[in-house]
């Protein structure tokens, strides 16, 4: 009889997975949410436990990040940058994605080598305008690339991609991962900007944190590269066009416009005043590159603190029991 019982289960279990071989992605994603719901039938009392759990967790997360970034925001941005940097890779070995796990490791290669070049001391002349130019690089890629990822998030839900034979879920995972990749070194290249601007300000001396410079500027010297403005005829050097702030400070175009966009100060390098974006990106389009910026400081905080947050919620759950 025990013979006859485990012949007839395995017959059962063959049959079980022929029809699930014959079913489409969709239908089998529908016979597991139905048996989700049939194992969690009764458990409503439960659930509503865990949603307030959840809400209460993200609510107390959020006045604790809040009231730390106000204070000290200097940690809280190490801190966030360090997480920012880390977890992706966690997912990333753990789930086998390794056309992140490239991407990810040459961006880090040349990033460390570029931070390196601006901690340095002393600070070479040309470091400036390297560093600069890398993260401007990083900050139009990452532009156009998440650009790119949404146009075909919307190609997908208008159903264009049907046209050309393409399937949804492949559109669809097309353009997501493109905005991922886009959002993601966007956030990343600007902190590490912010971090060399620093850097390099503080090292030049005519910008401190405090806010008070520890040397005069001439009137010939860009304070963000600290080089001359103007080269005379007899010098070798490039002529750039110049830029002048409200409080009558003169630098670099190139410059000012990588300290303000690229590494987020919206300060005069030299004085600390008051920086009015507005006047500087004359150009309409070039205002979305400040609406981008804000796009990437809400992304920060799903990418960094979401997952542990969530995490702790979990163990919340775990504690007092509740599946």
């Amino acid at each position: 009889m025990a013979a006859v019982a485990v012949q007839v289960v395995e017959i059962e279990s063959h049959n079980e997975q022929a029809e699930l071989s014959k079913m489409s992605p969709e239908e089998h994603w529908k016979m597991q949410h139905e048996k989700i719901h049939v194992k969690h039938r009764g458990h409503e009392a439960m659930h509503a436990e865990m949603v307030l759990i959840l809400i209460a967790t993200l609510v107390i997360a959020q006045i604790v990040l809040v009231q730390w970034k106000q204070r000290h925001c200097r940690s809280y941005n190490m801190v966030t940058l360090v997480q920012m940097w880390v977890v992706p890779l966690y997912f990333t070995i753990k789930l086998y994605w390794w056309r992140f796990l490239s991407t990810w490791g040459m961006f880090s290669v040349i990033t460390s080598y570029i931070i390196f070049r601006a901690t340095r001391k002393p600070l070479s002349g040309r470091t400036p305008r390297m560093v600069y130019k890398w993260f401007l690089l990083i900050y139009k890629l990452s532009y156009a690339v998440g650009v790119l990822g949404y146009l075909a998030i919307m190609f997908t839900m208008f159903g264009f991609n049907l046209l050309f034979r393409i399937k949804t879920e492949d559109s669809m995972d097309f353009g997501v991962v493109l905005l991922f990749y886009g959002l993601y070194y966007g956030v990343m290249g600007r902190d590490f900007a912010e971090i060399c601007s620093d850097y390099m300000a503080s090292t030049i001396g005519y910008y401190t944190g405090r806010g008070m410079p520890s040397r005069n500027l001439s009137d010939d010297i860009c304070a963000v590269c600290g080089q001359k403005i103007f080269v005379n005829l007899d010098e070798e050097g490039i002529i750039e066009n110049t830029y002048q702030l409200s409080c009558n400070h003169i630098f670099h175009e190139f410059c000012i416009r990588g300290w303000c966009i690229v590494g987020k100060k919206q300060t005069c390098p030299y004085c600390n005043e008051k920086v009015d974006l507005k006047r500087m990106l004359n150009n309409p389009w070039e205002r979305t590159h400040v609406l981008y910026g804000q796009l990437l400081d809400w992304l920060r905080y799903l990418v960094a603190w979401q997952p542990i947050i969530i995490g702790f919620v979990q163990g919340i759950n775990y504690t007092f029991g509740l599946e």
